[in-house]
């Protein structure tokens, strides 16, 4: 296995001071040489397959607006997926969309292994800290998680333009989404993925078993594939978080002595 020492993880802004996290697991194409490309041809790591274009630029607007650390994977999700757990079968896909995986299939146990902990292990080490270094007595940061996806998925167009996704807590998400009834974009619950298709993973591992609020953001790529389009979605839910986070941040005990 490679000997180098691998940089999974990067945080942004990490002194930004709002009771907030944002999370881009999505965030890097970036296969590290000794993968050699996956096997696959360089043009194809442009592809969504490898990353989500764009999310990361929307999470670092938000960072700024916000004033909020930005935890971001700098590692391809085809390597490692850290949105999903070890034991998942698409933490390591075989085959993304209409594209195999040829670097991916027939993976020894030492190689998996070496993914692991050098990819998924450092990225949510690094969250949990980032996480844990903003938690007190009486606040209890907000998760919010940044992805993109494409406007047609295996043939299928796709309608929808934003996504808020939640798993057992809705409380950030009911938000967001009674506050976005007239802005331009068509907004919904739980589209275009859901928690039955495993993408909560990360807020399941860090918000809801430590009981802060979150939720999950997915944009249409299309729409923030230019700073324009980028500086619009950022704004637009910037706009509509920040006036929540004092409520949301605070801890169960500071809310019963209120």
């Amino acid at each position: 296995m490679p000997s180098e020492k691998l940089q999974a993880v990067e945080v942004i802004n990490e002194s930004g001071k709002a009771p907030l996290v944002l999370v881009c697991e999505h965030a890097c194409n970036f296969v590290p040489a000794h993968f050699h490309n996956l096997g696959l041809d360089a043009d194809v790591l442009d592809y969504h397959i490898a990353w989500d274009p764009g999310a990361l630029a929307v999470a670092k607007e938000m960072s700024r607006l916000l004033d909020a650390p930005l935890v971001a994977a700098k590692v391809s999700r085809l390597v490692y997926d850290c949105n999903r757990p070890p034991e998942a079968a698409d933490a390591m896909p075989t085959r993304s969309e209409v594209h195999d995986i040829p670097g991916n299939m027939e993976m020894s146990d030492e190689d998996r292994a070496w993914r692991v902990e050098h990819v998924y292990n450092s990225f949510h080490q690094v969250l949990g800290e980032t996480i844990k270094a903003r938690m007190s007595e009486d606040v209890q940061p907000v998760v919010v998680t940044v992805h993109s996806y494409v406007p047609v998925y295996q043939g299928v167009k796709r309608d929808v333009e934003m996504g808020i996704l939640h798993d057992a807590d809705s409380r950030l998400a009911d938000h967001i989404l009674k506050e976005s009834v007239d802005l331009e974009y068509d907004i919904r619950r739980n589209e275009p993925y859901s928690p039955s298709d495993g993408v909560t993973h990360t807020l399941r591992r860090h918000a809801i078993e430590n009981n802060l609020a979150n939720v999950m953001i997915e944009i249409r790529n299309d729409l923030i594939s230019d700073p324009e389009g980028v500086s619009k979605a950022a704004k637009c839910l910037s706009t509509i978080i920040e006036p929540k986070l004092a409520d949301l941040s605070l801890t169960d005990k500071v809310r019963r002595e209120r």
